[in-house]
C-alpha cells in the first residue's frame, strides 16, 4: 500500500498477466474512504481539538479506538500522527499553513516560553507535586538556559497561562486546589499530576536535525512541508481556504488538476465536508447539519456579534467599493493603505458611538486598538494579508492592506455607503467563517465569480 491508495495490490490470476510494469504509463490510483459520519465528526474534532485526555473525553477516545483505522488513513494522507492510548488520544499535526497569523492569536512569547521551562521542569518531577514546587524548579531551568526572571505580576501571569495550557493537554493536571490562586500566592496550595509519558506527545514536529545547533534550519524543517500535494491537503483542511493567487507553481497545479478528483475531493469527503471550487481558490466548507454551534468550528466565527466583527465587515464593504486593483496578487483583491483603513475606521466608530448596539467605548475613543483587534481578525481568517510598502518620511514602512476574493460573499451585506438598488435575486444571510479548523460555511467565493471547472480553466 501506499499514500494514494488502501487498497492492497493484488496478484494476478495467471502469471502470463503479470506483465512488466510500464512507468510511463503507470496510473495512480484513487484513494477512496469510506464515508462515515463518525470518523468524519472524530477527524473535525480532532483537527480542532488535538488532545483528548482520560476522564474528560471518555466517549470520543472509545470512539477513536472503534475506527482507528479508519482515522488513521485520513490523517496518513496529511502526514499527521494519530497517538491511541488507553487514556490519551494526540494527534500530532504540522505546524499550521500561515503560523505568523495564527501566533498573533495564541499566548503571549512569555507565556510560550513559561510553558517550555514548566515542561522542562516536569521531566523531573514526582507524579505528585505542588504548583509552587514546580514553578520553583522551572525558575531554576530558567537560570540555567539564562533568561531573567522578575518574580512580578506580569511573569506571573504568564506563568499562570503555561500552568493552563499544560492542564488543557492533559501533562499536569490539577488534583486539588484553585490554580488561579497562584496569581497572588506563589505558594498557594495546589496539587498537580504530572503525567511523564505525556511530555514525548507535546512537540508535534521534532524532526530530524538539532535545534540547539541550527535553530533556523530546524525551524524551516518542522514549518515547511516539501511535497506539495500534502501541503496543499493540510492547508485545506487546516486553513480558512486557499487563494490561486498565493499559490506556487507546483501548488497551483495540484490545485488546478487534483482538487476535485483523486486526490482533494475524497479527502474533504472522509471529513464529512464539501469542497467549493472557484477560479479564486478552494476551501472545504461545513455542511449546516454537521455542527450545532459556531464554537465547534473554531475561536473565530466570522461574521458574528459584536464590535470587531460589525466593524469587520463595514471595512470589507468600504474596500469593495473603494480599494484599489493596482499591483493586485490576481483578480477580486482588493488594497487600501493603512491610512485609508484608519480613517475608515474612525468614522465608523463615530457612526455607531450611540444607541442601541451602540460600539463598545473603548474601541471608538481608540481607534488604533480598532485597528489591530479587525487586522487579527481579517488575517487570522485569511480574509485580508498585509504587505509592507515603501518606508516613508520617517523610515517606517506603512502596510497596504490586500483583501481577499472571499471578502466578495459579504460585499453587499455591510452599510458603509449607500448603494444604488440592483436588480437580481437577493443573496443570503451569510453565514460563519471560523479559523480553525478551516472550515467554512457555504456561499465562501464572491457570488459575481463564476463556478469553473479548473480543469477547463486552470488556475
Amino acid at each position: 500500500m501506499n499514500e494514494d491508495t488502501n487498497l492492497p495490490a493484488r496478484e494476478p490470476a495467471h502469471a502470463s498477466d503479470a506483465a512488466p510494469p510500464d512507468p510511463a504509463h503507470r496510473r495512480r490510483r484513487a484513494w477512496r474512504p469510506e464515508a462515515d459520519a463518525e470518523v468524519a465528526a472524530l477527524l473535525r474534532r480532532l483537527a480542532a481539538t488535538c488532545w483528548l485526555i482520560g476522564g474528560r473525553h471518555d466517549e470520543l477516545i472509545a470512539a477513536v479506538r472503534r475506527n482507528e483505522h479508519a482515522l488513521r488513513s485520513a490523517v496518513a494522507r496529511l502526514g499527521w500522527v494519530l497517538i491511541v492510548e488507553r487514556d490519551l488520544v494526540r494527534l500530532r499535526k504540522s505546524p499550521p499553513p500561515r503560523p505568523q497569523a495564527w501566533a498573533d492569536q495564541g499566548p503571549s512569547p512569555l507565556a510560550c516560553s513559561w510553558f517550555f521551562l514548566l515542561l522542562a521542569a516536569a521531566e523531573s518531577m514526582p507524579p505528585r507535586t505542588a504548583v509552587g514546587h514546580l514553578v520553583t524548579q522551572a525558575h531554576a531551568a530558567a537560570a540555567e538556559a539564562g533568561l531573567p526572571v522578575h518574580h512580578d505580576i506580569t511573569e506571573r501571569r504568564a506563568i499562570l497561562a503555561a500552568l493552563h495550557m499544560l492542564d488543557d493537554r492533559g501533562v499536569i493536571e490539577r488534583l486539588d486546589g484553585d490554580l488561579d490562586r497562584y496569581l497572588h500566592d506563589e505558594q498557594a496550595p495546589v496539587l498537580l499530576a504530572v503525567h511523564h509519558t505525556r511530555v514525548a506527545y507535546v512537540i508535534a514536529n521534532p524532526g530530524t536535525l538539532d535545534p540547539s545547533t541550527d535553530p533556523h534550519a530546524w525551524l524551516e524543517q518542522a514549518q515547511r512541508e516539501p511535497d506539495a500535494a500534502r501541503r496543499m491537503r493540510r492547508t485545506l483542511v487546516d486553513d480558512t481556504c486557499v487563494h490561486t493567487a498565493l499559490l506556487d507553481d507546483a501548488e497551483a497545479q495540484w490545485l488546478s488538476q487534483r482538487v476535485r478528483g483523486d486526490d482533494g475531493g475524497p479527502l474533504a469527503d472522509a471529513f464529512g465536508l464539501m469542497l467549493e471550487r472557484r477560479a479564486e481558490g478552494a476551501a472545504f466548507v461545513v455542511p449546516d447539519d454537521a455542527f450545532r454551534h459556531l464554537s465547534e468550528l473554531g475561536p473565530m466565527p466570522f461574521p458574528a456579534p459584536g464590535t470587531i466583527a460589525h466593524a469587520a465587515l463595514l471595512l470589507l464593504d468600504h474596500a469593495a467599493l473603494h480599494g484599489t486593483t493596482e499591483n493586485a496578487a490576481g483578480p477580486g483583491w482588493r488594497g487600501l493603505s493603512e491610512e485609508a483603513v484608519v480613517a475608515a475606521l474612525t468614522a465608523f466608530g463615530a457612526n455607531n458611538a450611540a444607541g442601541r448596539g451602540g460600539w463598545s467605548t473603548e474601541y471608538i475613543q481608540d481607534p488604533l486598538l480598532l485597528v489591530a483587534k479587525v487586522r487579527d481578525l481579517l488575517t487570522g481568517t485569511h480574509l485580508a494579508r498585509l504587505n509592507p510598502t515603501t518606508p516613508q518620511a520617517d523610515g517606517k514602512p506603512t502596510p497596504l492592506w490586500w483583501f481577499a476574493p472571499t471578502t466578495g460573499r459579504w460585499t453587499e451585506e455591510g452599510t458603509a455607503q449607500p448603494k444604488p438598488a440592483r436588480t437580481g435575486p437577493r443573496r443570503g444571510t451569510p453565514t460563519p467563517t471560523p479559523k480553525r479548523p478551516t472550515t467554512l460555511q457555504q456561499g465562501l467565493f464572491s457570488a459575481t465569480e463564476t463556478d469553473q471547472n479548473p480543469e477547463e480553466h486552470p488556475a
